[in-house]
């Protein structure tokens, strides 16, 4: 959520970085009744707390009348009485409608985050060399020929957009799960398991409700009457964690991580680049996450872009890490950098990662604060996260680069150990 204080001040600055995501004459109305909302707003509390000091100025009169052996003013008619009681059930609903058209509104983008969509996202490193391959077999078919996943059965369990991995293909994708989790212990982040069902004010807080709330699956009213949901990614679960807490400065950065599978009501692949394990409505998926001061922000998503760029270099594939332009990042987020795997079969880079930094703009909505030592007052923390990694697209992008002329494909070398084998043949 954005600072309020912020639009009074400076609109024009909150409208120009906007505008990078939606249509200026959109940000204007939004705009326009988020002000005409706050000054109602104002003018309702100066109006309330006039009414409740004039009722304790005459409270005062009359236990002084009464002191002092006088006779006492009568007390305000009881029209007047309900007034008050009016003027603080208005204030409630202009709060609310207030609070409404806040949450509608996306984070301001950063300053070197371009406006556009897809089209003006920017590669800004290349790692390695896309492998030569005389003739491309894609994952699908590969991890049938090799016996590592079964989409059939899959579909008969779940329906459409789920799988099975099976024999070697479970251990390569809980040998993928397992190294990333020493890895990010490694990197010094805690280890979480968070709870798969989460109630609706983690969904708000993270900033994916209202706008995405019918992306997840819900729990029906009767069996969850104050608001659940599946998880649609553990970056919900662990800001969710610490949502109305003030954090220790001393110590900040906090960083988390969490392995959960993520569940999410999106079309399934039907296309080439989205076919097998590429896009489902469950996968997993190990999230990093940190709490930082405003002035380690910087730093940190840095840090974590570095982090996860090695991960996948460990892996020996071919990737590339784009800055996203503000139509194509979240709307919760300042910037996102993804990295993005190589897929032969198709031609094209696959986003494995989002590494993104939402400055205040959930911790204003979770009210996650830190107070400076000695002090008073609390601010708002930043908020950064990035998937390390989502193991259902580093799978076929393994199976693709590393696929050999005989039909085997090549196991990366950190996972050998873990897998018991250095390569996957065919069973069929």
């Amino acid at each position: 959520m954005l600072d309020m204080e912020l639009i009074r001040k400076d609109r024009e600055a909150v409208a120009t970085a906007l505008a990078k995501r939606l249509d200026p004459a959109e940000v204007t109305r939004a705009l326009d009744d988020i002000q005409r909302l706050d000054q109602e707003r104002r003018a309702l509390i100066t109006e309330i707390d006039a009414e409740r000091q004039r009722r304790k100025a005459e409270a005062r009169a009359y236990a002084e009348a009464k002191r002092s052996g006088t006779t006492p003013q009568p007390s305000a008619p009881e029209a007047e009485r309900k007034q008050l009681a009016e003027l603080e059930s208005q204030l409630d609903e202009v709060q609310s409608r207030l609070r409404s058209a806040m949450s509608e509104l996306p984070n301001l983008p950063a300053d070197d985050v371009v406006a556009g969509g897809k089209e003006a996202n920017r590669v800004v490193r290349t790692f390695g060399a896309a492998p030569a391959i005389e003739k491309v077999r894609d994952h699908v078919e590969l991890s049938r020929a090799l016996g590592l996943v079964d989409h059939e059965r899959g579909v008969k369990l779940g329906g459409s957009g789920f799988w099975m991995y099976t024999g070697l293909g479970a251990r390569l994708e809980w040998a993928l799960v397992n190294w990333l989790i020493e890895r990010n212990i490694e990197a010094g982040y805690e280890f979480l398991l968070p709870p798969h069902l989460l109630l609706d004010t983690a969904g708000f807080a993270a900033g994916q409700f209202p706008k995405f709330y019918d992306d997840v699956y819900h729990l029906d009213k009767q069996s969850a009457p104050r608001g659940q949901f599946l998880l649609p990614t553990s970056e919900t679960a662990i800001l969710g964690a610490y949502q109305d807490e003030i954090l220790e400065t001393s110590k900040l950065p906090l960083k988390a991580f969490a392995y959960t599978p993520c569940y999410r009501r999106e079309a399934a692949g039907s296309h080439s680049d989205e076919r097998g394990t590429v896009r489902g409505h469950q996968f997993n998926k190990v999230e990093i996450f940190q709490f930082t001061l405003p002035e380690q922000a910087d730093a940190a998503l840095t840090a974590m872009v570095g982090h996860v760029e090695g991960l996948v270099d460990q892996l020996g594939l071919h990737f590339q890490t784009s800055l996203l332009a503000a139509g194509d990042a979240s709307a919760s987020m300042k910037k996102t950098l993804d990295i993005e795997v190589w897929m032969p079969s198709t031609g094209k880079y696959k986003e494995v990662s989002s590494v993104s930094w939402a400055g205040d703009y959930q911790a204003r909505r979770a009210a996650i604060r830190y107070r400076e030592p000695g002090g008073k007052q609390t601010r708002f923390v930043h908020t950064l996260n990035g998937s390390a990694l989502a193991t259902s697209r580093l799978f076929p992008a393994i199976l693709e680069q590393c696929q050999q002329p005989d039909g085997s494909v090549v196991v990366p070398e950190v996972l050998r150990d873990k897998l018991g084998t250095d390569r996957l043949t065919p069973t069929r």
